[in-house]
């Protein structure tokens, strides 16, 4: 069988180097697994840690001199945020109450970003091995294994209310109750409390004494209800939510050991008499991930190859559908995810473009439509699109 289909690869040419075209009609020959396993061929999956390959820009069909520019632009758009992120963080605690650090934190390092096509490395600067916090991309991270715990039914639907698995108090109210995964993962679920000594309205963004919508009728990005998501999850999963993303993501795309997912320094709960730390879903009260520039490559693409790494689905491909659905409510966000379906965030590339964002600014940018996957690390908020409008630019062009 393997050599029948070694003799229909000349004939499936296009479909191996991956230009979306299609087989010459001859190919109908070709049993479908056959096929199927012609189009895995033509996916570049890196190995583990150092083992990634770069592709000479001109072979991978940009136009060399125009993504030099793209480097070059990013490069002079570093953001102007402090490296001493301590004292950053605090002189925005001075904000309001309730803002005191409670999590670790680490300076943050010079800019540093990479351009993945079809999965080779096209282009590629500053310290991409060095470990940073990465704020609010933790939030995609945290999105994820709440997936996977969707995937392997430890959670039977999203539309299940969170208080049906999870008895530690935190749902009882009567408006707590009704709260369900789909609301809690698309930041609409208005959870009411208070967690590792942060009251909700410690993030209560869209104003602080406004009057609490019912579950599910208001959007509002807040790090304590993200927090009280990763402890529901915890509970879900029995464990530390880093032993979960280890085992069934990092591991498997392979990743580097360095990088660390933090709690706080009073977020720890117990489980069957063990104590697990209950991680953060972002940094400005410490924590979050701490993650290279490099692993968070290879993140992005695992979401482009749409849950899958060489021949085991991760992820299923219905729940990367559902984390980049928009919402009713706000169409630039889906599952923790923020979706470009409007054109609203980054007007110059494809709507159909996603990504996961945090303070910084940090972005991990994966386009579809042009198998693109780029990552850069604090650049100067403002300036994302005008990067990504030039990288698309550089490949149109030819």
């Amino acid at each position: 069988m393997r050599s029948r289909m070694s003799q229909m690869l000349s004939a499936c040419l296009v479909l191996l180097i991956g230009v979306g075209a299609s087989c010459s009609k001859d190919s109908d020959l070709l049993a479908p697994e056959l096929l199927e396993d012609a189009a895995q061929i033509a996916i570049y999956y890196p190995g583990r840690g150092q083992g990634w390959e770069h592709k000479d820009p001109r072979d991978a069909g940009f136009d060399s001199a125009l993504l030099q520019q793209a480097v070059d632009y990013a490069l002079a758009n570093e953001a102007d945020t402090p490296t001493d992120l301590r004292s950053y963080l605090q002189s925005r605690s001075d904000l309001g109450p309730d803002q005191k650090i409670i999590g670790p934190i680490k300076n943050r390092g010079p800019m540093s970003g990479l351009v993945l096509h079809r999965g080779y490395i096209v282009a590629e600067w500053g310290d991409t091995d060095r470990v940073d916090m990465a704020f609010s991309v933790t939030k995609s991270f945290l999105a994820t294994v709440i997936g996977l715990a969707l995937d392997r039914e430890l959670i039977s639907e999203v539309n299940e209310a969170v208080g049906e698995l999870v008895h530690d108090g935190g749902y009882d109210s009567e408006h707590n109750a009704t709260i369900t995964w789909h609301q809690t993962l698309q930041q609409t679920s208005e959870w009411e409390g208070e967690l590792w000594g942060k009251p909700d309205t410690a993030d209560r963004r869209e104003g602080r004494d406004r009057e609490l919508q019912a579950p599910g009728e208001f959007w509002e990005y807040n790090d304590v209800r993200v927090n009280r998501a990763a402890l529901s999850a915890l509970r879900v999963w029995g464990g530390a939510l880093p032993d979960v993303l280890e085992r069934e993501v990092m591991t498997p795309i392979g990743t580097t050991h360095s990088w660390r997912w933090h709690g706080y320094r009073n977020s720890s709960v117990d489980v069957d008499g063990q104590e697990v730390e209950s991680v953060s879903g972002g940094g400005h009260w410490g924590g979050g991930m701490w993650i290279n520039t490099r692993d968070l490559a290879r993140f992005g693409y695992l979401y482009l190859r749409r849950g899958k790494w060489r021949d085991r689905q991760i992820l299923s491909e219905e729940w990367v559908d559902r984390a980049t659905t928009p919402g009713q409510l706000n169409p630039t966000y889906g599952y923790m995810w923020w979706l470009n379906a409007d054109g609203g965030l980054w007007p110059s590339v494809s709507h159909r473009s996603f990504a996961a964002r945090g303070g910084g600014d940090n972005l991990v940018w994966v386009d579809p439509d042009n198998d693109l996957v780029v990552v850069v690390r604090w650049i100067q908020r403002g300036t994302q699109d005008g990067l990504l409008a030039r990288v698309v630019a550089a490949l149109g062009s030819n």
